[in-house]
């Protein structure tokens, strides 16, 4: 089914090589590579296209526009392999991605490595985005890409059960915990579980912990070490109490996004973290929870919490072989109708607010609005050339944390050293 199929693409680290793919015709853009008038056959590297949107939408294209035909490019759907592949092929200057479709996480390690283009934001309407997902394609004051998918994180709650208990889901990170280590116990389930296997998914939540609790990780465009705070101790705090006091279950140790749906699908949780795509499975004819859940913005410190912003961004290569029919066919990828198929036809969240607003999308995908609400209050990962070595840091460390192998004040500590480490590297 089609929402398992997009179980990979939350962290999508692809590439989009565009050789060939756009139909108008202009000057080539100030700063810009590639041949005069930039125009001809493209091609898009991404990560694998799990959905199966992807290529009848390129088709199309092609049939309008003969002479800058698109060839599509799958990379591994790995987000690790396909970033590799990516960068080998950029390292070495050649010309073969027009277009990039890198994670959102990337754009100021892509940008500061100069594998990426400066773009005109005037040539993307970007004010009918929806606000935070622009952050996520900038680096030092200028744009380097633009936004194609988002994602941000929502909490699942069995609503079953807060019913039986008269309690509204939580708002705050004290409702949730206080729900999570009382109710739970009642009918048999565990209290609270996110992605908390040691990789980009561990990072996700802690980073959405400290942000919650009203704290952050770096400054500066990742030059300035700022998580050692209160905030910091107080979101950290909570997922390695949970582990400790029994409402996280142990198991959740294990979790990504998959073992973590089927947990709360099954019937064996209160509340989830998960993005938007667990929603179909959990309302399917094989769910356990089918009709008896909720979804809501994350709980934060006074009210709702801060989501981190998934999905990916398209950005032209420095060596593009054809930069203006690339920049074009961005703006297609981004425009309203194709925005429109994203959500329909490949089940993933777009970036355009009205995409939100229409009526018949919002009865076809019920958790529309809390996506929206979650988008709106979201923030970027934060922003290094060396996002790499900060998440894995982050990994580690959390872990340990949850693990109770470390206390959260020591962790927090030692977190901040290692980061403080990877800026004095850089």
């Amino acid at each position: 089914m089609r929402w398992k199929r997009a179980v990979g693409r939350v962290f999508l680290a692809a590439t989009v090589t565009l050789t060939g793919f756009l139909g108008t015709t202009g000057p080539l853009a100030e700063g810009s590579s590639g041949a005069p008038g930039g125009r001809g056959p493209m091609t898009l590297a991404t990560a694998r296209d799990l959905t199966g949107y992807l290529g009848p939408l390129l088709a199309e294209w092609n049939r309008e526009r003969p002479r800058e035909k698109v060839r599509l490019v799958e990379l591994p759907d790995s987000a690790d392999e396909a970033r590799s592949q990516m960068i080998t092929e950029l390292r070495s200057g050649g010309g073969r991605y027009d277009i990039l479709n890198i994670d959102v996480a990337w754009t100021s390690e892509f940008a500061s490595a100069g594998w990426i283009a400066p773009l005109e934001p005037d040539r993307f309407a970007l004010k009918t985005f929806l606000p935070p997902v622009v952050g996520t394609a900038t680096y030092a004051g200028k744009l380097y890409a633009v936004p194609y998918v988002t994602n941000a994180g929502m909490l699942y709650y069995r609503k079953d059960l807060l019913d039986r208990e008269g309690q509204r889901p939580p708002r705050t990170l004290a409702e949730l915990e206080r729900q999570a280590r009382t109710i739970a116990p009642k009918y048999g389930v565990g209290g609270y579980a996110g992605q908390f296997l040691p990789y980009e998914g561990l990072t996700v939540n802690a980073v959405e912990m400290v942000y919650s609790a009203g704290g952050s990780i770096l400054g500066d465009e990742g030059e300035r070490v700022t998580v050692d705070s209160a905030a910091a101790r107080t979101g950290i705090g909570f997922l390695a109490r949970g582990v400790r006091e029994g409402w996280i279950p142990e198991a959740a140790l294990t979790f990504k996004e998959e073992e973590s749906r089927r947990a709360f699908q099954d019937g064996r949780l209160l509340f989830l973290r998960n993005w938007p795509y667990a929603f179909a499975g959990a309302w399917g004819k094989d769910s356990k929870v089918a009709g008896k859940f909720g979804v809501v913005p994350l709980p934060g410190i006074d009210g709702p919490g801060t989501s981190v912003l998934g999905g990916s961004n398209l950005a032209v290569g420095t060596h593009a072989r054809h930069p203006a029919s690339a920049r074009d066919l961005i703006a297609h990828l981004t425009g309203e109708a194709v925005q429109r198929r994203v959500l329909t036809e490949g089940s993933l969240p777009p970036v355009r607010a009205s995409v939100y607003e229409d009526p018949a999308l919002l009865r076809r995908f019920p958790y529309l609005p809390a996506l929206r609400a979650s988008v709106l209050s979201a923030a970027p990962r934060p922003k290094s050339p060396r996002y790499e070595q900060v998440s894995l840091v982050v990994q580690a460390v959390i872990h340990d944390a949850m693990a109770q192998r470390q206390g959260s004040g020591a962790a927090v500590r030692r977190l901040a050293d290692e980061l403080a480490a990877i800026t004095r590297r850089g």
